[in-house]
């Protein structure tokens, strides 16, 4: 029971449209701005991209590094802790490859069958 629950909790941490894409880029990089990973990650809005990285930092994954100077700059990298994940984050993303192309694989499958079944209907 305690096992579930902490996944769980992995989980929320984790899930998400945008977690895992700011994980790998920031993974690929040591330091990122905030425009860099917007730039990096198109689809995402400021506002979204400023709340994924606030709960990344609280969870102590994701580190905000404010300078003080003007223009403010402000960069972000993974923790010790955060780098943890590395293995995770890079297994899941094989994963995800390989079953995209699994489901090509079937759909390559299926568009055959049915074309070789409407071949045969329409030579009859």
């Amino acid at each position: 029971m305690t096992i579930y629950c902490k996944f769980g909790t992995a989980l929320e941490i984790l899930t998400g449209k945008w977690k895992p894409m700011i994980l790998l880029r920031l993974l690929s990089s040591d330091t990122m701005r905030f425009s860099e990973l917007q730039k990096a990650i198109p689809d995402i809005s400021k506002k979204m991209l400023a709340q994924q990285l606030k709960e990344l930092e609280y969870h102590d994954i994701v580190h905000r590094e404010v300078y003080a100077q003007i223009p403010p700059k402000v960069e972000y990298s993974i923790t010790e802790y955060g780098q943890r994940m590395k293995p995770l984050l890079q297994a899941m993303s094989d994963w995800g490859i390989g079953h995209v192309e699994h489901m090509r694989e079937l759909n390559d499958k299926d568009n055959a069958v049915t074309e070789g079944s409407s071949g045969l209907r329409n030579g009859l």
